[in-house]
């Protein structure tokens, strides 16, 4: 009973110490999430996918890329692991949790094509085209 409590007592001491550590102290879940959200997190591309945009001469845009980062977040708040991001020009297959993009495939390959260990989708809306452009 005395190690009980005393294992009780040290764990609730090094509780604050926790969660400050991880940024939490002060604010709940909703802030913690609109924190990550707002902290732009770019979106990493592994060597094969480097490889494989190059390959198939794809550029990503500035926009392009804000556009896979806000897909990914998407993708996050909903608990996705494995996401297809479809755009309209690539497709690519996200490592949700690591925000990093494992491979990529340009649109004009997508016929017949399955793609495995996804769990989600995120259809990604074209860019948007500006006036006088």
């Amino acid at each position: 009973m005395i190690n009980r409590i005393g294992l009780q007592t040290h764990a609730a001491a090094n509780a604050p110490s926790l969660a400050q550590k991880n940024g939490a102290v002060g604010g709940g879940f909703a802030d913690m999430l609109a924190a990550q959200l707002q902290g732009g997190k770019s979106v990493k591309f592994s060597a094969h996918a480097t490889q494989r945009l190059a390959d198939r001469q794809i550029t990503l845009t500035q926009h392009d890329q804000a556009s896979i980062s806000r897909a990914v977040d998407k993708a996050a708040v909903k608990g996705a692991r494995e996401t297809l991001l479809l755009m309209d020009k690539v497709a690519l297959v996200v490592s949700v949790p690591n925000r990093t993009v494992i491979t990529a495939m340009p649109q004009h390959e997508l016929a017949d094509t399955v793609f495995t260990n996804i769990d989600s989708a995120v259809v990604v809306a074209p860019e948007a085209k500006t006036a006088g452009a």
